[in-house]
């Protein structure tokens, strides 16, 4: 048991992974993170490296080079399989979406008119539109005749309607029936 921790030096190694790293990648982070996997990986292999594969020292050093050598390809092979993936991609969306502004102008729009409308009307909309109540439960909620509340969302839903024509919101202007359209005085 002694004799195999000797000869599972992985420390006095550390050096020479390090250069061989560096000479791989060309950049300093770079190696450290990958004899770091290489480490982790060899770690988690342990049970497969056989100093009786030659001079101790020696079969260590290489199934560690080995090693490092594998995840360096390993990434590799991941950063062009990315690269393929994105390029792919970019291949099938669309070139230029639609601006970003103009949608958010339009929900601007329809919260706006929403917002506009009567009280009742909106509250009528909110309930059966919004939190997915019937008719019946809406117009219980407001204490209202399911009719009217019908009534209301009919309205709520036209002025929403016009907004989406391309109208405005406004409020419609009531006629006076039977009586004079001029105002009092």
């Amino acid at each position: 048991m002694m004799q195999r921790s000797s000869t599972f030096d992985v420390l006095g190694q550390l050096a020479a992974l390090r250069r061989y790293a560096r000479a791989l990648t060309r950049d300093e982070a770079d190696a450290e993170d990958l004899v770091q996997d290489a480490l982790v990986r060899a770690y988690e292999k342990r049970s497969g490296f056989d100093p009786e594969r030659g001079e101790a020292v020696q079969g260590l050093r290489g199934w560690l080079f080995s090693i490092l050598h594998n995840v360096f390809v390993d990434r590799r092979r991941a950063r062009r399989a990315e690269a393929e993936r994105e390029r792919r991609l970019a291949e099938i969306a669309p070139a230029a979406g639609e601006p970003a502004q103009e949608h958010h102008v339009r929900l601007a729009q329809i919260r706006d008119a929403f917002m506009g409308l009567p009280e009742e009307q909106r509250a009528a909309l909110h309930l059966v539109a919004i939190e997915g109540l019937g008719y019946a439960e809406a117009a219980a909620a407001l204490g209202i005749p399911q009719g009217t509340l019908m009534s209301r969302l009919s309205r709520a839903r036209g002025a929403l309607r016009a907004v989406e024509d391309g109208g405005s919101a406004a409020r419609p202007q009531l006629k006076i029936v039977g009586g004079s359209d001029e105002p009092s005085r």
